[in-house]
């Protein structure tokens, strides 16, 4: 059992929606721990409905999370490419890489599970078989699936050694006229852990970007990731000051229709971790990147 410490810095909150808001726990979870005494305000056990302010310290008993059972569900996936050990996948935005709380269907590994007949890579257990990296929900792209536990740390080996080619494309909130790099280190946001920011303690992040056009408000940028750290692009963009369009967390979620952030993970390079291979592949932009781009042209 593992335990989660928070400060609080909000004013006039109920106990069970800061906890929320600062976990990975739903509302729901939050108010069953603090009704049964796991969640502690101040060393005391309080309701869901107790109101907290700055300087509360929470103290939360996280439970143990239990793995359910995954289920193979025929969904159609377009495949790049394929062989005996991996597989590279163009995701569409909206679709989930992996389950989780509120996605335990429809995922990219109910489909690979089905596509694949159970072989895959067990390293990451049965929640993400066969996942070596992973995008967005509504970032869509390419991505590497290892078939077998050889391949997977082949692959995992080159990200951390940062031997991967990763490019975007993306279109971001107002105009840059020159190329370059924001190189800033990223860790969890100390108040919102669901969202990342820059933090000088944080692991090492590096962006490059490139601008291939700019239009009256926004920016179509190419970024090549030298770095793979959750949410990377999203925060880097944001913090120098062009969100990426659609984003709701780190911008302001517009144009609406959208649906969320325009980031398409375009291009992908790497070895063949079994044969040794120099592999590199390509995707067309989707349709909602194209209209967007249609929309601002």
């Amino acid at each position: 059992m593992s335990k989660l410490i928070l400060t609080v810095l909000t004013e006039n909150v109920r106990a069970d929606k800061y906890v929320s808001d600062n976990s990975e726990l739903s509302r729901s979870t939050a108010a069953v721990l603090l009704e049964k005494g796991k969640c502690l305000v101040n060393g005391k056990v309080c309701g869901k409905n107790f109101r907290l302010n700055p300087g509360d310290i929470v103290e939360i008993e996280l439970p143990e999370a239990e793995e359910p059972e995954i289920k193979a569900e025929n969904i159609s996936l377009n495949i790049v490419y394929e062989d005996k050990d991996l597989l590279v996948v163009n995701k569409p935005n909206g679709m989930v890489v992996h389950p989780a709380p509120g996605h335990y269907s429809g995922t990219l590994v109910n489909a690979l599970m089905y596509h694949c007949k159970g072989s895959l890579s067990g390293i990451n257990g049965v929640i993400r078989p066969g996942i070596v990296h992973r995008i967005d929900k509504d970032t869509s792209g390419l991505l590497i699936v290892a078939k077998n536990d050889a391949a997977h740390n082949g692959l995992a080996q080159q990200i951390k050694c940062h031997s991967f080619t990763r490019r975007y494309e993306a279109i971001v909130l107002g105009v840059m006229k020159e190329n370059g790099a924001v190189n800033a280190p990223l860790a969890r946001h100390r108040i919102d852990r669901k969202k990342m920011a820059v933090c000088e303690n944080g692991r090492e992040a590096k962006t490059i970007y490139e601008v291939i056009e700019n239009y009256q408000k926004y920016s179509h940028l190419r970024l090549t990731l030298e770095t793979g750290r959750t949410h990377q692009i999203r925060v880097h963009m944001s913090y120098i000051g062009h969100p990426v369009a659609g984003d709701p967390v780190y911008g302001d979620g517009k144009p609406k229709w959208l649906g969320g952030q325009c980031l398409h993970a375009k291009e992908i390079g790497f070895v063949h971790p079994i044969t040794g291979e120099n592999l590199f592949f390509s995707s067309e932009l989707p349709e909602y990147f194209k209209k967007m781009l249609k929309n601002i042209d």
